[in-house]
């Protein structure tokens, strides 16, 4: 696997996982085919299947680098913010275990939900949840998380962006009619827009001020206030760096060698 994740549990706080490289270069990899519009073929790998490389042209590879470049100020949050998301869609690819993904996010200017994920039942005509994701790549993981993250966690769950998330339920579950024809899709939605539905998967990058399992879990405090419910609800997830920034630039840099080798440039 591209990613190593390690179960981890806050008593009835949440739980998650705390997800380490196992080999950076095929994690750069998998993310340049991401920017190159290929998730498919890092989604069937994952999932198990000997698929060949899909076709790449030159013009794939100048539109997909076009990812990586900072911001016009020269800053780097941007960028860094979208390569979390599609590591983090990397990570959730792993261990799905049978649910519906959102495809992740073409580009890094996206304003709609990180990801999504819908957790189907084993006969494969009921959807039990749906999973939504905030992934944060920050300096400051718990200011993040107070200041950004429960705030709109405490929103969603009083109906916020209800609308918003009615549309990107249909749409995935219109794809997926073919994998499960006995799935009722109008049925699906409608419980799905129940809190109980509900589930949140919070992802952050750590330094060593929350490395520590104590302090892991002072990260993620209020996190059963601000998504009241059964532990089962409330998912965190975190990649620790000793330079998030530092760290993100030298991956930059791997993603876009990648890009170039298989797009030919």
């Amino acid at each position: 696997m591209t990613l190593t994740l390690t179960p981890i549990a806050h008593d009835e706080l949440c739980h998650g996982s705390e997800w380490t490289v196992e080999n950076i270069d095929l994690l750069a990899e998998r993310v340049a085919r991401v920017a190159l519009g290929q998730y498919r073929h890092i989604f069937q790998i994952l999932d198990g299947l000997a698929v060949n490389a899909p076709t790449t042209t030159a013009d794939h590879g100048k539109d997909a680098l076009k990812k990586l470049k900072l911001d016009k100020n020269g800053d780097a949050y941007q960028r860094d913010g979208w390569l979390f998301q599609v590591i983090s869609w990397i990570a959730a690819s792993q261990s799905k275990q049978g649910a519906i993904l959102k495809p992740p996010h073409p580009f890094h200017a996206h304003k709609g939900f990180d990801g999504i994920q819908l957790e189907m039942a084993a006969d494969g005509k009921t959807v039990k949840a749906v999973v939504i994701f905030e992934d944060k790549a920050t300096d400051d993981a718990r200011g993040m998380i107070r200041e950004k993250v429960w705030p709109d966690i405490v929103d969603l769950e009083a109906g916020g962006r209800v609308a918003e998330l009615t549309s990107e339920i249909t749409s995935m579950l219109e794809v997926q009619q073919a994998a499960f024809p006995g799935l009722n899709v109008d049925e699906a939605i409608n419980k799905l827009l129940w809190q109980e539905a509900r589930q949140y998967r919070v992802s952050v990058t750590i330094s060593d001020t929350h490395k520590s399992e104590p302090k892991r879990k002072s990260l993620f405090k209020d996190y059963d206030t601000s998504a009241p419910g059964d532990l089962v609800k409330r998912r965190a997830e975190t990649m620790h760096f000793d330079n998030m920034r530092d760290w993100m630039t030298d991956f930059s840099s791997r993603v876009e060698a990648q890009i170039k080798a298989i797009a030919g440039l």
